[in-house]
């Protein structure tokens, strides 16, 4: 087989111009080159066709290069790496090719970073200074000073590069290599201070410039560590001046040095320091040093003391920063004043997300940051853009501030560590903290490769085709592809900015963030002492009970142990606003157990935009859902997402039901499960309704539907048992819902008003049909109201209330269509055509239904009301106010029979119905809203009385509720009790201490209501 042609190879190593790379192998300086041994090292080159050029240009400097090259990759492979990888540092080994020493051998797969030591050691020696003097002064100055430091701060850049492109993971060794740079930019500060003390001394003598002590604070990156290959190192110089004539010994001369010409001399070193860095020369510039994080930026003196310093922190800084300060860290010059600054800042920090306003100053300019991105850079921006680094600096500094103040543990300056001490200390969850930490590592190489390549200051990704392959094939290791392409690349960029947003604005905004920021310092340590006196003054009336939840929930050095410790000192304050503080802490403390160490459940409450607050709300305001919660606490996680608490459709219910009875043929045990079902589901409904995601309508409704799936599931294991003792089924059954069951607009633990129809099948005797309908109905009601264990206090059963059937409680529970059609056409009562107007099917046969609501039809949709059914209605009306309100109860406060209650509004709206719905189908519907709508739309009742009614219905009907929800009792009256009437005020959407209001409105909207009624009902002033 013939051997592949020469440009069939290059193209293969990854050539983006095999003709031109062809061409340059043909170089005389390529005369005599084993061609394999250049083509395998070119193929460890991310730009094949740059590292060619330059290793012919550098053969032309160093002829001796051509022996390297014919030892093979086991001696090349660092310069092939490195010249095909950074075209900067390619040109400073053709300018210095005596620098080519350090470049030969193979790569590390498992690299180690430099001793920082050695670094400042060496960068002042290359200006002449010496490393162990206090003060270093170079020999050296000007730009022959400039020229040799740049030179070994290349030559150290080199080697860390090769250390860097060879390494086996290059994420993992990021920190390393960025903590690296850092040191080496402070070991270049170190070294160009020392060129300017030799330069200043010049003018203003050596005594003087002795005397004074410059400290360079770095800020940002380099303060923490990870600096990048080419970026702006940010500084802050803090001066101190000493006796002029002070001796080498320590002792003082009598003549101290001026203040203004410290600042003078101090002003000259701080100069001639960036000067020696960033000066035009024959060698490059390195990096500029920016100093405009200073007090007063720009427009501020470039060094002060360090008292003068910390004047202007106490009284002018904002709060960004302090967030710039979080990094803060002494890089050069004179180290104890450096340490002195460190401290003295350090409280500053840590005490600044206490600051009026401070995580909404913080999360704007991130926004900012965003917004003044040029439309041409947005898309192609790894840094500032969205997705980009920028949004994990900032999550995690803001974490670091909230939260530092009482866990020293995340008082760390650099971000992979502060991603892992958050991690550790629960304030971001594991998973969430290692995508985070990945995905900051990935950015951050790609822009290392990108700023590599020339050593340019860029944080924007490449455009064109040749710059984006060689991008891919230097950070391929970590694409997990042995051939990466520009598209795998963009790929792999896009998944990670979009991740990097949505956790960003998962953390970010997190509302906890904010009520922590606004504890003071002994709120949020939760010191026993501070979290007593706290708990006393919110209003909770046993401090020290709850303080032993809090002890019992906090205890211990588990993670568990350290959420509880950072989420209750916000929780305590949410359930403090609840109607009853001291349940509602118990009752957290009764889930929180109940969930044990399960992995998410105080992870949400930490980063859930809503679940901690709802939660804490519900516990201290409803007995009803703490009790279910005690007993189903994985619904807690519903409480993080609305949709997850909008309740299951009626068929998905039964659906449900339907597969979990196929499964269970004992009647106990699948009954068991649809009582399980019947209490998810209203528990759900609970927490939707505090929440406000239903209203009071939409509640009724799917209350009725949890109740009407319970019952044919009921129904399907009653049928069976009937089906399994008589050898067959003889009668189908039909349960007709009644009354607000048959509204759909019941409440939590209301009863099932129902009728009983059977009809026998075809063959069966009468006699035995109607006997097993009886044994159907008497089971299906057993079945329902078995309670569930554990059982709920607050939680009661479905009981089937027949009593409004033909004949009441005289008449047989259970009545054949036969009878039923009978009985309406020869005995039925004003009263029952009434009733029925509420009637429709709920579980059993669908052809018996539709033939038994035809039947009903006739009847409660009469031809013709007359006046004697009117004066019967009325009559009946005024019999159940004067007999049925409880005695003593007071009328204005009784919801259901009370003035302006549930039973005016649906007295009178059944009344037209009654007088009007045979002529208009409109008015056909078993809803007492949607009867009075149709009403209003037809005319037979003015729009400004129809929404008075509506207003009381709907408020009595919430009432109603609230009690239930409230105390896990039914009860038809508002309250007098404060305290039970402030927490139904509450759930009726009412502010706290809105109690007296709340009671005047519902007593001011029943008293018109009831004038309404009054006036329609009984013809009261027609």
């Amino acid at each position: 087989m013939a051997a592949p042609s020469l440009t069939r190879r290059l193209i293969a190593l990854g050539s983006s111009d095999p003709d031109r790379a062809e061409r340059f192998l043909g170089a005389r300086e390529l005369d005599g080159v084993d061609t394999d041994h250049l083509l395998e090292g070119l193929a460890s080159a991310p730009d094949p066709d740059g590292a060619l050029l330059t290793i012919v240009r550098l053969i032309e400097r160093r002829p001796e290069v051509r022996e390297l090259i014919d030892a093979g990759t086991a001696r090349s492979e660092s310069l092939f790496r490195l010249v095909g990888a950074s075209e900067a540092l390619g040109d400073f080994l053709v300018r210095h090719p005596e620098h080519l020493d350090g470049l030969t051998g193979p790569v590390s797969p498992e690299p180690v970073g430099a001793d920082p030591d050695s670094l400042r050691g060496a960068l002042l020696r290359s200006v002449g200074a010496d490393p162990a003097a206090p003060r270093p002064v170079a020999t050296a100055t000007g730009p022959e000073a400039y020229a040799a430091l740049r030179v070994a701060y290349l030559r150290h850049l080199c080697s860390l590069a090769v250390r860097d492109l060879g390494a086996a993971s290059p994420t993992d060794f990021l920190p390393t290599a960025a903590a690296e740079l850092s040191d080496l930019a402070g070991a270049a500060l170190e070294a160009a201070l020392a060129v300017s003390r030799a330069e200043a001394a010049r003018t203003f003598g050596r005594e003087d410039v002795a005397a004074v002590g410059l400290a360079v604070i770095g800020m940002g990156k380099c303060g923490a560590r990870e600096l990048n290959y080419i970026s702006d190192v940010d500084v802050v110089y803090v001066i101190e001046a000493r006796d002029a004539a002070a001796t080498p010994g320590g002792e003082q001369g009598p003549d101290p040095l001026d203040p203004a010409r410290a600042v003078q001399i101090g002003t000259a070193l701080a100069t001639g320091l960036a000067r020696a860095v960033w000066a035009p020369g024959r060698e490059p510039a390195l990096w500029q040093v920016d100093a405009n994080l200073r007090p007063e930026g720009r427009d501020g003196p470039l060094v002060r003391t360090l008292e003068s310093h910390l004047a202007y922190y106490a009284r002018w800084a904002q709060s960004w920063e302090f967030q710039a300060l979080l990094k803060a860290r002494c890089i050069a010059g004179d180290r104890d004043l450096g340490a002195r600054y460190e401290q003295a800042v350090a409280p500053l920090v840590w005490a600044s997300a206490g600051r009026e306003g401070f995580v909404e100053s913080v999360q704007a300019m991130r926004r900012r940051v965003t917004d003044n991105i040029p439309a041409a850079e947005a898309d192609r921006q790894i840094k500032l853009g969205a997705g980009g680094l920028r949004d994990v600096e900032f999550t995690v500094q803001l974490l670091q501030l909230v939260h530092g103040r009482t866990d020293e543990s995340l008082r760390v300056r650099d971000t992979t560590s502060a991603i892992a001490a958050l991690a550790a200390g629960g304030y971001i969850g594991r998973t969430a903290a290692a995508e985070f930490d990945s995905s900051y590592r990935y950015l951050r190489l790609l822009e290392h490769r990108l700023q590599l390549s020339r050593l340019r200051r860029t944080h924007l990704m490449p455009t064109s085709e040749d710059a984006l392959r060689a991008l891919a094939r230097s950070v391929q290791g970590v694409l997990e592809t042995s051939r990466a392409s520009p598209e795998q690349l963009l790929e792999a960029w896009h998944r990670t900015k979009r991740r990097v947003r949505e956790l960003h604005e998962q953390i970010f905004y997190r509302p906890l963030l904010n009520t922590v920021a606004h504890l003071s310092l002994a709120e949020a340590r939760l010191t026993p002492e501070a979290a007593e006196a706290r708990l006393a003054a919110l209003g909770y009336r046993d401090p020290q009970g709850a303080m032993r939840h809090i002890e019992a929930l906090t205890a211990g050095v588990s993670r568990r142990a350290a959420l509880q410790r950072q989420l209750l000192p916000v929780l305590l304050g949410w359930i403090a606003e609840g109607a009853d503080p001291d349940a509602g802490l118990l009752a957290f403390r009764r889930v929180s157990e109940a969930l044990g160490t399960t992995h998410w459940y105080l992870g949400l409450l930490r980063d859930s935009s809503a679940a901690a607050e709802r939660l804490s709300h519900v516990l201290a305001d409803s007995r009803l859902i703490a009790d279910l919660l005690e007993v189903s606490p994985e619904s807690v996680k519903w409480l993080g997402d609305d949709q997850d608490l909008v309740p299951l459709t009626l068929e998905a219910q039964w659906q449900e039901i339907q597969s979990k009875l196929s499964r269970h043929e004992e009647p106990s045990a699948a009954m068991r499960l649809v009582r399980l079902i019947r209490r998810r589901e209203i528990l759900r409904i609970a927490l939707a309704d505090s929440s406000g995601v239903l209203d009071t309508e939409s509640v009724g409704r799917a209350l009725s539907d949890v109740d009407q799936a319970a019952v044919l599931g009921a129904l399907r294991v009653a049928e069976g048992q009937a089906e399994a003792a008589d050898g067959g089924l003889l009668t189908h059954v039909l349960v007709v819902a009644m009354g607000r069951q048959g509204g759909r607009e019941i409440g939590y633990g209301s009863d099932a008003d129902v009728m009983y129809v059977h009809r026998a099948l075809p063959g069966a005797r009468p006699e035995d049909a109607q006997r097993q309908a009886l044994a159907i109905v008497t089971s299906l009601s057993a079945l329902l109201t078995q309670p569930l264990k554990p059982p709920v206090l607050a939680e009661r059963v479905l009981a089937l209330d027949a009593d409004l059937r033909p004949e009441g409680k005289n008449g047989p529970l259970v009545r054949s269509f036969d009878s039923f059609a009978e009985y309406y056409r020869r005995w039925a009562l004003t009263w029952e055509a009434q009733a029925l107007l509420r009637a429709r099917p709920m579980a059993g046969d669908a052809a018996l239904a539709a033939d038994f609501m035809a039947l009903v039809d006739t009847v409660r949709y009469p031809e013709e009301l007359g006046p004697d059914e009117v004066r019967e209605i009325r009559r009946i009306k005024a019999r159940v106010e004067a007999e049925r309100l409880p005695r003593g109860a007071d009328p204005s406060r009784h919801v259901k029979l009370g003035r302006g209650g549930l039973s005016d509004v649906e007295w009178l709206v059944q009344l037209i119905q009654l007088k009007h719905a045979a002529r208009h189908p409109e008015l056909r519907t078993t809803g007492t809203m949607e009867a009075l709508s149709a009403a209003t739309d037809l005319g037979l009742i003015a729009p400004h009385e129809a929404e008075l009614l509506g207003e009381a219905w709907r408020l009595a009907s919430r009432i109603r509720s609230a009690n239930v929800a409230w105390s896990g009792r039914a009860s038809d009256l508002v309250p007098t009790k404060r305290r039970d009437l402030e927490a139904v005020a509450r759930w009726c959407g009412y502010l706290p201490d809105q109690a007296t209001a709340f009671e005047q409105h519902y007593l001011n909207v029943t008293r018109r209501a009831r004038q309404v009624f009054e006036r329609r009902f009984y013809g009261v002033g027609e």
